[in-house]
């Protein structure tokens, strides 16, 4: 299970406010992790969410948030373009680095899977990377709008209508990703790399996957998302994703000390887990638990009360 969701501001490359959501786990964090959004999505798109609360609940603190002029965030859009999300990316990691420990995990989705590749380089602390989707060329995105370049070329932007919704694209957008270049940063990166494509990806091909894979240095890894859907619509797929995913990083993490010993047969340990009055880690054996109390009375609701510990012992005992 994942413990609490925490809504957090930090300021952008450009000194803007971005909003984000910090996604805990229940006890102490294995390690943090840094997840970039999907082109003009946002941090609570399906998959970033659920991807998101599926690392917490394998013991990884996930921020994700709302890139420039999106979702909650402040600025402007249309004068945001790969380079500033790619800024965006490491000024988030510093946030982290700053308030809590630095990201060892990097994990971007279709556009911010290569944002997330060609960042990676500058947040020296992250170990592990993954990408979802993700092209292996920025310039793919402009298949979205080609019937907008000959305006964009006359007038220097133009309103185009992406997933239901209107945003302007200026043509310093298109200048920016004209000019990017993946494969020097991800032969360069010296981290391992998961490359998780689905086969029917009928936004960006799994074609990308392979350059991204051949480009990358070991170690690395491929996994195939059999039939999912690029945005990864249905919740198994995600499920299936952090699963995976959290699974192949923690080969590349320290053991994690939760600071318990754990007790001979038939002990309990239970000790303060230090976020609070109330939240408890209690350490049965070789499990871990946790206890809190409900927010009407103070607490954080990161596990059952008490009195809900001494229910589930009475029917457990209960023939």
């Amino acid at each position: 299970m994942s413990g609490r969701s925490e809504k957090v501001t930090f300021p952008g490359a450009d000194g803007v406010m971005l909003a984000g959501r910090l996604d805990w786990p229940l006890g102490r964090p294995r390690a943090f992790a840094l997840f970039a959004h999907c082109f003009t999505c946002s941090k609570d798109v399906f998959a970033a969410s659920r991807v998101s609360q599926g690392l917490a609940a394998r013991g990884f603190a996930v921020l994700r948030f709302d890139f420039t002029g999106l979702g909650a965030s402040d600025g402007e859009f249309a004068n945001a373009n790969f380079s500033s999300n790619v800024a965006d990316l490491v000024a988030a990691a510093a946030y982290l680095g700053s308030e809590h420990e630095a990201p060892k995990l990097l994990v971007g989705h279709s556009l911010g899977g290569a944002a997330i590749l060609k960042a990676a380089p500058e947040i020296a602390e992250a170990v592990a990377v993954v990408t979802i989707g993700a092209p292996s060329d920025p310039d793919h995105v402009k298949h979205n709008f080609d019937a907008h370049l000959d305006e964009i070329a006359a007038d220097g932007e133009a309103r185009v209508t992406l997933g239901g919704r209107e945003f302007c694209i200026k043509q310093q957008f298109l200048e920016d990703i004209a000019t990017q270049s993946l494969t020097d940063a991800v032969a360069g990166m010296r981290k391992a790399l998961l490359v998780m494509h689905s086969p029917v990806d009928d936004t960006v091909s799994v074609d990308n996957a392979s350059a991204i894979f051949l480009a990358a240095k070991h170690p690395k890894r491929f996994v195939s998302l059999d039939n999912a859907d690029h945005l990864l619509t249905r919740r198994p797929d995600s499920i299936y994703v952090a699963k995976v995913l959290s699974a192949w990083a923690t080969r590349f993490l320290p053991e994690l000390d939760d600071g318990l010993v754990s007790p001979p047969q038939g002990e309990v340990v239970v000790r303060e887990a230090g976020e609070g009055t109330f939240p408890q880690v209690v350490a049965a054996g070789r499990h871990r638990m946790r206890a809190d109390e409900p927010e009407k009375v103070g607490g954080t609701d990161s596990g059952p009360d008490p009195y809900s510990y001494l229910l589930a012992g009475l029917g457990a005992c209960t023939p």
